[in-house]
C-alpha cells in the first residue's frame, strides 16, 4: 500500500488519527516515564494505575485521551511534531509513515473499531529497565547513566547558560531514576505484564543505560529462550556500548547463538555507537576502550553470522577529525563479514545522525574549515560506496552516504543558533569536564585550540555572547 493511501485511511478515521498511539512504546523503567512515538515528551505513569492494571505502562489514562481524541476527528496537541510537517509542507508526516509500518497497519481495523478505553498490547516496544551504565558519554545525562548522577551528586551541573545536567531540575520532572539497587515498582509491573505482552510482539528492543548490565535484559533473552514457541517471529534488538566485561559478551553471545541457530526470533540486531578514534572516541565516550570496542564489534559478527551491528554514531562537534577513520574501519569489518546469511543485507551499518542537544557540542559551533571535513566523510563513503553495495554487500547504500550528507547540510545551514553564546559554554564545558575527569582537551583535539584560546579570552574578559 503506497504511503497516500495509508494515508487517505487514517484520514477517513480524523485527521490526527495515529496507529502508533496504540501500536508503540518507549517505556522508561528506571523513571517511570512512557510515550508512544519518539516526538511526544514522556509523561510519568501513575503509580494508582499500575497497581491495578501492569499494562498501565503503555495505556495511561492520559494516553488513552489522546486515543479519544484522535479517534473524535481532532489532533493532540503532543503530536504538533506531524501537525506542522503536514501543515508547513507536502511531505508525508510520521504519523503516516509509522502507521504504515508491519507493526501498524494490520491493526487498522481493529483500532479504527475500538473503544478509547480497552486496553492494548503494542506490538513495538522499546525498554529501558535501568539506567545502569559504565560509560559517561559527554552528551548523555543522569536520566541515562548511572556515571553521570554520581559525577553530578559530586561535583553539580556543569557552569553552561542552561547549567548542564542540572539534577534539580531532572528532580523538579520528576525524573529521577531509581537505583539499581532499590525496588522499583515499574519493572515489578512489567514482568506481570510481560507474558501477555509477548505473544503480541513484532518488535522488541531493550535499550539502556548499558542493558547487558542489567539482570532483567538476561531474565529476557532466557525467557525468550524457553518460551519462543508462543512469538517465534520477534525481532529482537539489543543497545550495548560493548564495553562490558567479556564475560558478559560472551554470556549474551551464547544466548545469541541459541536464539538464531535454532530460529527462536525471526531476527537480531545490535545497536552501539561510536563517533570517533582513539582517544577523541575515549574523551567523547568516557568509559569506552576503543580498541576493545572494534574487537568486540569483530567478535560478535564472528560468532553470529546471521547478526547485523548498528553504529548509531552521535555525530558531533569532536567527531569532524577522525570520523573519516571510523568510515575506514567500518567498510573493513563490513568487507570481511559479508557472508550473505544475514538478517539484514549488510554485517555493519553507519547510521549517522547529528547532535541538536547539548548545543554547546553542535557541528553549529565549529569554523567552515571544520565543517568542510564532514563534506570529505562523505566523499569517502561514497568513494567506498554503493558500487561495492549493491555487487558484494558490504559498501555503504546510499542512505548511509546521505545520512553524512545530511549532518554537512545542517553544519552550513542557516538558522537561528546562538554561535557565540553556545562556543563560550563548550570552553566553559570542556574546562569542567578537564578539571573533573582528569582529561585533556586542547592534548586531545589540538584541532579545536585556536577556538578554544579565542572563547577563553573573551570568558577572561567577561564577554559571555
Amino acid at each position: 500500500m503506497s504511503l497516500q493511501e495509508v494515508k487517505s485511511k487514517l484520514d477517513k478515521v480524523g485527521c490526527g488519527f495515529c496507529l502508533a498511539k496504540w501500536t508503540q512504546v518507549t517505556m522508561h523503567l528506571s523513571t517511570g516515564m512512557t510515550h508512544s512515538c519518539h516526538h511526544p515528551s514522556p509523561h510519568k505513569i501513575p503509580l494508582r494505575e499500575l497497581a491495578r492494571n501492569p499494562s498501565a505502562l503503555h495505556n495511561t489514562s492520559f494516553k488513552k485521551k489522546v486515543r479519544k481524541e484522535m479517534l473524535d476527528g481532532k489532533k493532540p496537541k503532543e503530536c504538533n511534531y506531524c501537525w506542522n510537517v503536514e501543515e508547513n509542507s507536502n511531505s508525508f508526516s510520521d504519523r503516516t509513515f509509522k502507521s504504515s509500518e508491519p507493526w501498524s497497519l494490520d491493526q487498522y481495523e481493529k483500532i479504527k473499531d475500538s473503544n478509547w478505553r480497552m486496553d492494548y498490547n503494542p506490538r513495538y516496544v522499546e525498554v529501558s529497565f535501568s539506567n545502569t551504565c559504565n560509560f559517561k558519554c559527554v552528551y548523555c545525562g543522569p536520566q541515562y547513566s548511572s556515571k553521570w548522577v554520581e559525577e553530578i551528586e559530586k561535583h553539580g551541573a556543569y557552569p553552561t547558560t542552561y547549567k548542564f545536567n542540572d539534577i534539580e531540575h531532572i528532580k523538579e520532572r520528576d525524573e529521577m531514576p531509581y537505583k539499581h539497587s532499590e525496588y522499583n515498582p515499574y519493572i515489578e509491573a512489567f514482568w506481570k505484564w510481560w507474558p501477555d505482552l509477548f505473544k503480541d510482539l513484532h518488535t522488541f528492543r531493550i535499550t539502556g543505560g548499558e542493558p547487558l548490565l542489567s539482570k532483567d535484559t538476561f531474565k529476557v533473552l532466557e525467557y525468550i529462550q524457553k518460551h519462543h514457541e508462543k512469538n517465534s517471529q520477534l525481532s529482537l534488538s539489543i543497545n550495548t556500548n560493548l564495553g562490558v566485561p567479556d564475560a558478559l559478551i560472551d554470556k549474551f553471545i551464547v544466548i545469541a547463538k541459541d536464539l538464531c541457530e535454532n530460529d527462536k526470533v525471526r531476527e537480531l540486531t545490535l545497536f552501539t555507537s561510536i563517533e570517533a578514534k582513539g582517544a577523541q572516541a575515549e574523551y567523547t565516550r568516557y568509559g569506552i576502550d576503543s580498541e576493545q570496542f572494534w574487537n568486540n564489534v569483530d567478535k560478535i559478527l564472528t560468532a553470529l553470522p546471521k547478526v547485523t551491528i548498528n553504529i548509531m554514531a552521535t555525530f558531533n562537534a569532536l567527531s569532524v577529525f577522525t570520523y573519516d577513520e571510523v568510515i575506514d574501519r567500518t567498510f573493513e569489518l563490513k568487507k570481511k563479514h559479508a557472508n550473505g546469511q544475514r538478517y539484514w543485507v549488510s554485517a555493519l551499518q553507519l547510521d549517522t545522525s547529528y547532535l541538536r542537544w547539548p548545543a554547546h557540542l553542535s557541528v553549529k559551533i565549529l569554523e567552515p574549515e571544520h565543517k568542510e571535513l564532514i563534506r570529505k566523510s562523505a566523499e569517502k563513503m561514497l568513494y567506498y560506496g554503493i558500487k561495492e553495495f549493491t555487487s558484494d554487500n558490504y559498501g555503504f547504500s546510499n542512505v548511509e552516504i546521505q545520512k553524512i550528507k545530511r549532518i554537512y547540510d545542517y553544519a552550513i545551514g542557516e538558522d537561528d543558533f546562538q554561535v557565540d553564546k553556545y562556543r563560550v559554554d563548550f570552553v566553559k564545558f570542556v574546562d569542567e569536564l578537564d578539571k573533573r575527569r582528569g582529561t585533556d582537551f586542547n592534548a586531545t583535539f589540538p584541532e579545536l585550540k585556536e577556538l578554544y584560546d579565542r572563547y577563553q579570552k573573551r570568558i577572561s574578559l567577561g564577554i559571555l555572547a
